[in-house]
């Protein structure tokens, strides 16, 4: 044979095996994923993990459905620590914020594993927190420098609510006070629903969550949203402004939740489940149930979600200094 057709011959070949290539990764397709959840069933990051979960199926990834198994508790940190151990095949995974590996590790000296433990898979969706008060505040305060003067006069009911101990929403409220000059208690929870559930109670004051996990509440006026902490104001909160604009430009989050697997998982595993998770999060169905909770769908490459991982944990490290929140505190 010519040695050019030969040549010609032989790229035919290898582009066929490459033609085929995907049929036998797709052979090897996983039954099924789980994914592990640091927080309680109803909560915002929750549906994230839901809607991506039930359309994983089908795909090069996985033969059926995902499922959801909610390990709430320590703001996030079981779910991440329970990846340590599981199997590096994919077929678990975690979502968590990224606050569990980006700002944890400033926080907690004794963390129980390493952001190098867990390798990003995609970011799932983004979300901005915001500060709200409920029926303990008098209907007056209707901006957040009126309740910062309303705290400021009653340091015996100014109190805040989060999702947590160390997680992002506990240290904006917490940078909210120490750059106001005013002193807030702040109140843990497990999970933002527990939370808004005492705000709304009037247990306490105000709370600082997932902007969209208030919807809800405000539409029947129960909680009035102050402040939010994106660097624009949220397309679901156009009318409410943002904590730069009122003059305290640090107190700025927006954090998304990412799915990780096992450090362990090889590569092409993991760029299956990216190509799964980022379809499903430009499914037009997941787009707007993640809009009715207040989160934006946004899927992003492995190293994108790594590179603004590492950008975070460069930022908080000196404004935990600052806030002198540690686990032992």
């Amino acid at each position: 044979m010519h040695p050019r057709r030969h040549f010609i011959h032989l790229l035919g070949s290898a582009a066929a095996l490459g033609a085929l290539a995907p049929l036998s990764a797709r052979s090897q397709a996983l039954e099924q994923i789980k994914i592990m959840y640091g927080f309680p069933p109803g909560s915002a990051g929750d549906s994230v993990a839901r809607r991506v979960a039930e359309k994983l199926g089908g795909t090069a990834y996985s033969k059926n459905p995902g499922f959801v198994e909610n390990k709430p508790g320590a703001g996030g940190r079981i779910a991440v620590e329970a990846l340590k151990n599981a199997p590096a095949d994919g077929s678990v995974l975690t979502l968590a914020p990224v606050s569990a590996l980006a700002v944890y590790p400033h926080i907690y000296p004794k963390l129980s594993y390493k952001p190098e433990d867990v390798t990003p898979v995609s970011i799932g969706a983004v979300m901005h927190h915001g500060l709200a008060v409920g029926p303990a505040v008098p209907p007056e305060v209707k901006t957040l420098q009126d309740f910062l003067a309303w705290a400021k006069a009653h340091p015996d009911k100014a109190s805040y609510g989060s999702p947590g101990a160390g997680t992002m929403p506990h240290l904006l409220g917490a940078l909210l006070g120490l750059r106001a000059g005013v002193d807030i208690k702040h109140v843990p929870y497990r999970g933002t629903v527990p939370s808004i559930t005492d705000l709304v109670g009037g247990q306490i004051a105000a709370a600082v969550n997932p902007s969209g996990d208030y919807l809800q509440y405000m539409k029947s006026g129960r909680v009035r949203v102050l402040a939010s902490s994106g660097k624009k104001r949220s397309p679901y909160l156009p009318g409410v402004p943002t904590f730069t604009e009122l003059g305290y430009p640090d107190v700025t989050s927006e954090e998304w939740f990412g799915f990780y697997a096992s450090a362990r998982t090889p590569a092409t595993t993991i760029g299956q489940a990216n190509a799964a998770i980022t379809a499903a999060l430009k499914d037009k169905a997941v787009i707007e149930a993640l809009g009715l909770v207040g989160l934006v769908a946004y899927g992003s490459t492995p190293q994108e979600m790594a590179a603004d991982q590492k950008a975070e944990f460069e930022r908080w490290g000196p404004l935990v200094k600052q806030i002198g929140f540690t686990a032992e505190s």
